[in-house]
């Protein structure tokens, strides 16, 4: 299995690289106000493919620490409630409801 990636990362690689190769003409990227930038086709699209990227876990950010915070309080009942079971088998101390 460990063979098979890494033929399919070389194959990713160079199809990749003949994609930047053949992709390396100039373009012009127009702005508001008059402002330009000119780069090459390939530089361009990673660029914005890695803005993409960036902006989307940023999304997502959000969400996956509001899990994290879930579980951890989650745990941290689980923790007290296992601590109270075991007192409660010496003496009986009521469970309040969450």
């Amino acid at each position: 299995m460990r063979y098979f990636d890494w033929a399919l990362r070389i194959v990713l690689f160079i199809v990749l690289l003949g994609f930047a190769v053949k992709n390396d003409q100039p373009i012009t990227l127009r702005y508001f106000f008059g402002y330009e930038w000119q780069s090459s086709l390939v530089v361009v699209l990673l660029l914005f493919f890695s803005a993409g990227a960036v902006v989307g876990v940023l999304a997502m950010l959000a969400n996956v620490l509001q899990q994290r915070r879930e579980i951890a309080r989650l745990k941290r009942d689980i923790r007290v409630k296992n601590k109270l079971a075991n007192l409660g088998e010496t003496q009986q101390i009521p469970i309040q409801p969450s």
